[in-house]
């Protein structure tokens, strides 16, 4: 049995790296356990609000992050059938002013680049690879973790955040991930490869939409590649192998040009079978806590995932510098955290539920209500971008 830091993190994704960067301000030491034989991420782009470029800011990163980024100037909303644009959000200069911040995309691997360089330069986080952890246990003021050759390793406090499959979490809870039968598959090509044969809108964020099915496009790496995230939802996601290509292209039969030639670009070889998780009301356990996908795992909907993860770290970050104990500060965490995620959580259900609408009566309502929305009214996501410029105030700003 081996004590090898203050706190120790069950997870070394974005979220636990960056838990990592806000606990190390308190002076603790902080140890990674990640199951992969080495830190990295994979997928594809993720989109980054102003609620997350206000935490990497704080943290230190944000400049070296916009450095991989792209600043998309809209979010738009299209048929898939007819490329109609049914709303539009936009992200310029109004949008800044605001959130206080920008709305950018990038390649999940960079921005979980730019957290794990930045952790290396703190001397008080270290790293543990191949390390998948089964359980912890808590004895005294000591945590215990073992990890899967039975290896026992401890430290004062242990935040889960092993993702939306997390051991952690069947410390405090018994229940399963949802399904909730959609499917996606997701890549980046280089922007050459498509830029030739499709007039693709580099300046967007698109998203067509149609009955149980959608298409995500948005350019990504400074505009070098292209991102593109197909999903749907599946009719055979009772058996073990649902979701498969055959049926993707069954499902958008009929769709726009523009979206059967983004089709031909998708790699087919590796799909994410959507799950997300009930809301629970406590996360914590005397000095053991969860954090991200583990607590809250969610839809991609909204793009909040890894956003609610970020807000999570930073949050969490502060109750340790204003608690005594990790008992406190994980209490007070998760009473700040648990309903916001919670919310965000149920929010992102139900905008999945609009954008794939599938009757023709509920389509024709939703499309009225979308045509009538301003592209400069925030009004409708202050909820989700505003949130760190009403609840945590900077003296510097």
């Amino acid at each position: 049995m081996a004590n090898v830091s203050d706190i120790i993190i069950v997870g070394g994704g974005i979220g636990g790296l960056a838990a990592a960067l806000a606990i190390q301000e308190t002076g603790k030491s902080i140890a990674i356990f990640e199951q992969a034989p080495e830190f990295g991420e994979v997928g594809a782009g993720i989109q980054l609000a102003p609620n997350a470029i206000e935490v990497l800011d704080r943290l230190g990163v944000k400049e070296e992050i916009l450095k991989h980024s792209v600043f998309p100037k809209r979010l738009v909303l299209k048929d898939v059938y007819t490329a109609k644009e049914l709303a539009t959000l936009d992200l310029g200069e109004g949008f800044q002013k605001e959130f206080g911040q920008p709305y950018i995309v990038l390649h999940r691997s960079d921005l979980h680049r730019v957290l794990y360089e930045a952790c290396q330069k703190r001397p008080n986080i270290q790293f543990f690879t191949n390390q998948t952890i089964q359980t912890a246990e808590q004895n005294g003021n000591t945590v215990t973790i073992v990890n899967q050759s039975g290896e026992t390793f401890t430290a004062e406090a242990v935040i889960g955040a092993d993702g939306v499959k997390s051991k952690m979490r069947k410390l405090l809870v018994d229940d399963q991930p949802v399904n909730s039968a959609y499917v996606a598959y997701r890549g980046t090509i280089p922007i050459e490869e498509v830029s030739t044969n499709a007039n693709l809108d580099l300046d967007d964020v698109i998203m067509w939409i149609g009955p149980n099915l959608h298409l995500v496009q948005y350019p990504v790496r400074r505009g070098e590649l292209y991102n593109q995230v197909v999903v749907f939802k599946s009719y055979d996601a009772t058996v073990e192998d649902w979701g498969t290509p055959k049926e993707m292209a069954r499902r958008f039969e009929n769709s726009h040009p523009k979206v059967q030639n983004a089709l031909e670009y998708i790699n087919r070889q590796f799909r994410w079978q959507m799950y997300d998780r009930e809301p629970i009301d406590n996360w914590t356990k005397g000095n053991i806590t969860l954090l991200g996908d583990s607590g809250h795992a969610m839809l991609q909907y909204l793009a909040q995932g890894g956003v609610q993860a970020l807000e999570d770290a930073f949050v969490l970050g502060e109750e340790l510098k204003k608690n005594q104990s990790f008992e406190e500060a994980f209490k007070a965490y998760q009473e700040i955290r648990i309903p916001r995620s919670a919310m965000v959580q149920t929010s992102a259900r139900k905008w999945g539920e609009t954008i794939h609408a599938e009757d023709p009566l509920v389509v024709l309502l939703r499309d009225r209500l979308f045509a009538q929305h301003k592209p400069t009214d925030y009004h409708n996501v202050d909820f989700l971008y505003g949130y760190f410029k009403k609840n945590y105030q900077r003296v510097d700003r």
